[in-house]
């Protein structure tokens, strides 16, 4: 449903019997609606079989993202937005020396180009591309492969991510958005994580460009909320966008309900800096940070979200 500029709650990572899913788009639909969301993508593998089948979806409200899992050899990505009926082709490795062609064909259609779990432990998962290719990672993905909705796929993906952060904000003054989805493949998956994502409207192509941008947080389930900002001299900003201190000492605020004693972790380009309970607050200035982003924690160390950096500038 259209609520104009909000949050919506999406899951950008979905299989269904069109390729090696369980669930029809109906059961799938259902799933999304009792998971909270709002849209979600078809990605199937290889292939643009569901596309045309999602008129149940938009009937119920909830929006679909047209895309697919382009499942080559050495490394899946997603190609998210694409034309209906369209297939990249997934008939490489690294060593092809392709990939720069097929990334440009996913973009030329209004798409975007995402690194799927880049340490998935299965043949083909392992991630072998340049990572910097591509226009989002994927850092958290869900039960597909696993019992546990966090694991060490996951954490080693996150670390990953995290530290490319420095260099990239230095280097350029952006970053390469983290977003998190299900893999949905069997029941009960769906939406477990899903990308909470700040757009004018839950269509498409403003779905597309706010993920894009980083103005994204991932959840481990609709029952999460959070509110993280950074505020100084007057201004503020909030995820995946940039605060311009003019020198004054930015304070960081961040708000967590839905996960019973959360310990929130706040990373900067000086790695962890800071950890406190669900409603935290911390002080740096532009001169000691580039940027931050916070980790929100069950007791035993599962992750229960994660931010996208605010990049701080003086």
């Amino acid at each position: 449903m259209d609520r104009g500029p909000d949050w919506y709650r999406g899951d950008c990572h979905v299989h269904s019997v069109h390729s090696d899913g369980e669930l029809t788009p109906e059961q799938l639909t259902a799933e999304a609606l009792a998971a909270g969301l709002d849209f979600l993508a078809t990605t199937e593998h290889n292939t643009a079989a569901a596309h045309g089948a999602w008129d149940c979806a938009r009937k119920a409200g909830l929006h679909v993202v047209v895309g697919e899992e382009v499942t080559t050899w050495t490394g899946h990505w997603l190609a998210l937005g694409i034309e209906p009926g369209q297939v990249v082709d997934w008939q490489y490795g690294v060593r092809e020396d392709v990939i720069g062609r097929h990334l440009a064909e996913a973009r030329r259609a209004g798409g975007v180009c995402v690194a799927a779990h880049p340490h998935a432990p299965y043949p083909s998962g392992d991630f072998m591309f340049p990572l910097e290719y591509f226009d989002l990672v994927e850092v958290w993905n869900g039960l597909w492969r696993s019992d546990r909705p966090w694991n060490a796929d996951n954490e080693a993906a996150v670390a990953e991510w995290g530290r490319r952060l420095a260099v990239d904000v230095q280097a350029t003054g952006g970053f390469q958005p983290a977003i998190g989805n299900s893999d949905a493949h069997l029941p009960g998956q769906l939406g477990t994580p899903q990308t909470v994502v700040f757009a004018p409207s839950p269509r498409t192509p403003d779905l597309l460009a706010a993920l894009r941008s980083g103005r994204s947080w991932i959840a481990e389930s609709a029952a999460v909320g959070l509110e993280f900002t950074a505020e100084a001299d007057g201004r503020s900003a909030g995820v995946g966008e940039t605060l311009v201190t003019r020198g004054a000492t930015a304070t960081v605020r961040v708000a967590v309900t839905g996960v019973p004693e959360a310990t929130v972790r706040l990373h900067t380009d000086r790695g962890k800096v800071h950890h406190g309970g669900p409603a935290t607050r911390w002080t740096t200035t532009a001169e000691e940070s580039l940027f931050v982003r916070a980790e929100i924690r069950h007791p035993d160390g599962r992750m229960a979200a994660l931010t996208n950096p605010i990049v701080l500038t003086p």
